[in-house]
Formats: C-alpha cells, structure tokens, sequence
C-alpha cells in the first residue's frame, strides 16, 4: 500500500468512489444472490408439490380401479419435464404401485414403501411425497424427485451479476473522474502556489478562482495567508533594515567618537605644546632682560622676539576662541560693503611676517585699479579668513617656496573667486574635506616642521559660510602643492566712494520681509543683507514677538524657524494664517530638519515653501524672485 501514500488527491479519489461503489454492489449483489436461491427453491418446490398434486389427482382413479396400466400412463407424461428424474405412485398399504423414470436414466430404485409427505432436499435432488385423496379418504402417495440445479442457477445469476458489477465499477470510475475536479483542481491550485511561494519566496502570489463551499473558504484563507505572511514578512524586512541603518549610524557614530576622542587628546597635546612653544623664548628673553639690563642690543633682540612669540600666542587663543563662539552661536559679523582690495592689504600686513620668515615669494594677483571688488561682509572676519588661508600656505610650504593670492570677479556666477595656491607639501585625495575638521591637520606626525592646533581651516570655512561663501581645497596629491578657493557673492560695481554704494534688488521690486530665528548673528546678518538690497525687513528672535508684530508689519514674505523658544514655527505659522492681513503672505519654514515628513509637517502648519539649514542668500533671493506666484508651489500634491 505505499504506493497509496504516495498517490495523487484525484487518483485517491477515484479509488474511494470505486471502492465504496464496489462495496456497496457487492453487497447488493450478496442480497440478491441470497434471495434468488431462496426463491428459486421456493418456487422449484411449489412446482414439484403442484406437479405431484395433480397426478394424485388423475391417479386416483386408477388406484380405484387398480388399474397399474392407467398409472403408468399417467406418470409417462412426466417425460414433457425433463427435470423431473423420476416419479411413483405407492397404494394405500405403502406398496409401489407404478413408477416411471427418464429413459436416459438407469431404472432407478425406488423405496419399498413411501417416505414422510412432503419435501426433501438430498444433495442435488428435490424428493416430494404427496397424498393421495379420493372422496376424502387416502387410497395412496405420489413420489417424484426431480433435479434441484441451483448451483447451476447461482452461477448463471452470478455470472449476470458480476458483469452488471463490472458496468458499474466503469461508470463509477467515468463519473469520479468528472467530478473529482471540482475537488482536485482548486487544491492543486493550491498545490501548486504553496510550492512557488516556497521557491520563489513571493508572497504577492495569489490562488485564481473563486470555487464555493468548503474549498472556497479553504482557496481565500490560503490566499488570506498569503496576505497576512507577505504583510509580516514586509514588515520584517523594513525592521532588519531598519535595524541595519541603526547599527550603522550607530558604528558611524561610535568611530566618530573614537576620532573625537583621538582627536581631543591629539589636541590636548598639541595646545600644551603649541603653548609651551612661545613660552620658552619669552623666559629667556625676561632672563636676557633681567642679566643684561644695560645691552640695548641684546635687549631690543629680547623685545622682539617676546612680542613675536605673543602675537603667535595671541592668534592661537583668538582662534580658539572664535571657534567656540561660532559653536555657540554667539560670533557677531558686521556686515558692511567693503572693497575686497582692502581686505587683502589687511591679510597680506597679517602674514607678512611669517611668510618672510619662511622665505617665501609671494605672487598677488587682482584686477587693475580702479576696478574694485565690492562683497557684503565684516571687513575683519574676511581679513582672518585669507590671512588664515595664506597663513596656512606658509606653514606647509617649505623654505623658499612660492604662494601665489589671486583674487578675480566670475560672471557666470556672480561670485568673487580668491585663490591661494602653494608648492607645498600638497594633501592626499582622502583628507581634501577631512582638513576642514576641527583639529585635523594634514601632517599629525611628531616631526612635523609647522606649528598650529588644527583649527585655522575650519574657522575660515565657517567664517566664509556666515558671509555666504565657500571653501573648497585642490591638489593633485603630496608633494605637488595645493589651492583653496575661497567664493564670496559679489555685489556689483561700487561708485566712486564706498559710503555711497547702493545696491538695489535685481528685480526693482521691495518688500516687507519678516525673519524670525533665535540665532541672532544669522538673522540679524542676513536682515542687514536684506535692508541693503532696498527691502523693509522686521526681526524677530522669537516666536511671540514675531506674533506681536506681525499684524502690525503686514509682511509680503515671513521666513520662520522652526525651532523657535516659547512659540515652536508650526504654531506660529498657524497663528499667523489667522490675522487677515497675512493671508496673502508667502511663509518659508527654515528648518535643519529636511526628510519628507517635516516637510510635510511644515505644509500642514500653512507654510508655503520649505527651506533647509544652512540657508544661502541665494534661496532667498529666488524665492522673494518669484513673489506671490511662488506661493504653496512646492507643495506636495494631495
């Protein structure tokens, strides 16, 4: 039976409706058998029994008469029925009277006397007694014994059975074979799903059909199944990925520690030594000073070279301290038009010193009087952006090398360009952007001929970046020098004094512009920027002195931060869309945070664009640009 087990759902089938079929008509033909051979014997044993009453009928009148001729005679036309063997007629006194047999027949024995009346079976013959009546007495008995051929009735029948049997057996297979796909199709339906989602691993994949009963509730909890395995096998994989980008912010979070940390300690290190530097010769000039008190010479050597030592010591505390104030928010940038020539005069008298000492040609390259370079900015900061560029320069260009400070307008971006190029030690592929770090330094070795913490090309980036310039570095690898470009927005041709520059907005148009952000250099700086192009700007640090004054101002554009104390910008924006007279007005959302749902965030709160930090001048000069057109254009569509 093991090929059973292994056998397919139609095949089990057809085998089931066979069997119960074939049980069922074997048992009927059982029955049927059974009631045959009953009623064969019933009616064989009505036949003789009435056969024998009607030849005691019509002998006796011969046993009357004694006539044994006319008996005979009388049993002779038993010879029409062959089955009946052979046939008697007994007297009165149990005497054979006359007999009879088939001629085929031997002549057969018969009793000496008459057996009990009635019927007897023996084997394959029927022997009945019968009596004989003439006017209510018994004048004799009649015998016959005829074939009794059941067996051979039961095989006939049987034979006849069993091919009705068979017809049924292949109708019964002809209609399970129809109608077992009703049951076998939806399930190898199933089947053959179940064994693609294995392989494929494809949960999208459905069962097709729609069967009822038991097997269409069985098809849609499969598919069902399917559903709710793909919904969850989904969800999984969002949460390993998930998972995955957690552990690798987080590996990325935990190296940057580790360089935080390397580099904190590097720094420790660097700043005890980069103090102690200075320290040194300015003891030893005090000791020149206080042994020699009398040697001009000795002691005007001794002066010099402690004020050079201090001014050393002086920048590296300025700078230390610029950085922690552009940290905290705290670095203030006046913002005044200036001739970029000036400011180069002013970092060139910075460095001069150190790029002399060094040995160093120095190559300076800017347009022609009186063309000047006018740019918005704080004359001093930009000053200690290029004194710090070429400052770097110097300390990593050997002994008589050659720097070169170009500085030229670009017209097709409107930008002033200014470029500091050296012969130096250059700087690998990998450590362009790592330079720009806070504490990095492209040589940390032990022997490195140059002093500094590290903090001189990061100031200057982000002291570029508040006056809404950049600073990117090239070189083509060690030893083959290096250039930092330094870009700036140029503002245009000054007249003839620069207090009297005026730059007027590109598009002739004014507006009232509202700035709420609590960081107070970058408002106030990009107010004054603003102010200067022809605009009415109102500052706010907060966002309730923004509410208060808004009303009031009417502005045609209102650029909120989001992250305001007291009143955040989502609550502010709402609150301002309520005061009629800022229907019309175009918010900007000026945020850090830039993924989709704070945008959407910012659209639900009734901004109308979405700007994300660090913020250029540029943004906001496109979108005040576009004017009301541009209002709710960046909006996602519903």
């Amino acid at each position: 039976m093991q090929w059973l087990q292994t056998a397919t759902v139609r095949v089990r089938l057809i085998l089931m409706a066979l069997a119960t079929t074939f049980a069922a008509l074997l048992l009927c033909a059982g029955a049927m058998l059974v009631y045959e051979v009953n009623a064969f014997q019933q009616s064989w044993i009505d036949d003789m029994t009435t056969q024998a009453d009607i030849l005691a009928v019509v002998s006796a009148p011969a046993l009357s008469f004694n006539d044994a001729t006319a008996a005979r005679q009388n049993l002779a036309l038993l010879q029409v029925r062959p089955q009946i063997l052979a046939g008697a007629v007994y007297d009165a006194e149990g005497r054979l009277f006359a007999g009879y047999a088939q001629s085929a027949l031997a002549t057969p024995v018969f009793a000496d006397r008459p057996g009990p009346l009635g019927h007897q079976i023996l084997g394959d013959r029927l022997h009945v007694y019968r009596q004989i009546m003439d006017h209510g007495e018994k004048v004799g008995t009649v015998y016959l014994e005829a074939r009794y051929q059941v067996l051979e009735r039961l095989a006939s029948y049987a034979s006849i059975l069993g091919v009705v049997l068979l017809c049924s057996l292949l109708l019964a297979a002809l209609v399970a074979s129809r109608l077992q796909r009703a049951i076998t199709q939806p399930l190898a339906a199933v089947t053959a799903v179940a064994r693609d989602v294995m392989q494929r691993r494809d949960f999208n994949l459905r069962v097709p059909g729609a069967p009822s009963g038991e097997l269409g509730t069985l098809v849609d909890a499969f598919n069902a199944m399917l559903a709710e395995i793909g919904r969850r096998a989904a969800e999984l994989q969002d949460a390993n990925q998930t998972l995955q980008r957690e552990m690798a912010v987080r590996h990325a979070a935990e190296q940057a520690l580790l360089v935080a940390d390397r580099r904190k300690d590097e720094f420790l290190a660097t700043l005890a030594h980069e103090l102690r530097n200075p320290l040194a010769p300015i003891r030893t000039g005090l000791d020149i000073m206080r042994l020699q008190p009398n040697n001009a010479v000795s002691g005007e050597r001794a002066r010099a070279i402690m004020e050079r030592q201090l001014r050393q010591m002086v920048r590296l505390v300025d700078d230390l301290l610029d950085v922690s104030r552009i940290n905290t928010g705290k670095l203030a940038i006046q913002r005044e038009v200036v001739d970029l020539k000036s400011v180069l005069n002013d970092a060139l008298e910075i460095v001069r010193p150190l790029i002399d000492l060094h040995g160093h040609m120095l190559a300076v390259e800017v347009p022609p009087q009186p063309q000047p370079l006018p740019v918005l900015g704080d004359a001093t900061r930009l000053a200690q952006i290029l004194s710090n560029l070429l400052n770097n320069a110097a300390k990593y260009t050997p002994r008589g090398g050659r720097i070169v400070l170009a500085a030229a307008p670009d017209e097709a971006s409107q930008r002033l360009l200014v470029r500091v190029q050296d012969n130096g030690i250059g700087i690998a592929p990998d450590m362009l952007e790592t330079i720009f770090n806070m504490f990095a330094q492209a040589d940390s070795s032990l022997e490195r001929a140059s002093a500094g913490l590290g903090v001189g090309l990061s100031l200057a980036r982000r002291l570029a970046e508040l006056h809404g310039g950049a600073i990117t570095a090239r070189s083509a690898g060690l030893g083959h020098g290096s250039e930092f470009i330094f870009s700036l927005p140029l503002l245009g041709q000054l007249d003839a004094t620069p207090d009297a520059a005026r730059v007027v907005a590109g598009d002739g148009v004014h507006h009232r512009i509202l700035l709420a952000d609590d960081n107070i250099d970058f408002v106030s700086s990009m107010g004054a920027l603003l102010e200067t192009l022809g605009h009415t700007v109102l500052v706010a640090e907060n966002g309730a002195q923004a509410l208060a004054a808004a009303a009031a101002f009417a502005p045609d554009f209102a650029f909120l931060d989001i992250g305001l104390p007291g009143l955040n910008g989502y609550d502010l924006a709402r609150a301002l869309r309520q005061l009629p007279p800022l229907q019309p007005t175009v918010m900007v959302a000026v945020t850090g945070w830039g993924q989709q749902k704070d945008r959407q965030l910012a659209f639900e709160a009734g901004f109308d664009q979405h700007l994300v930090k660090p913020v250029s001048f540029e943004q906001i000069e496109a979108i005040l640009q576009q004017g009301g057109a541009g209002r709710r254009s960046h909006r996602p569509q519903p």
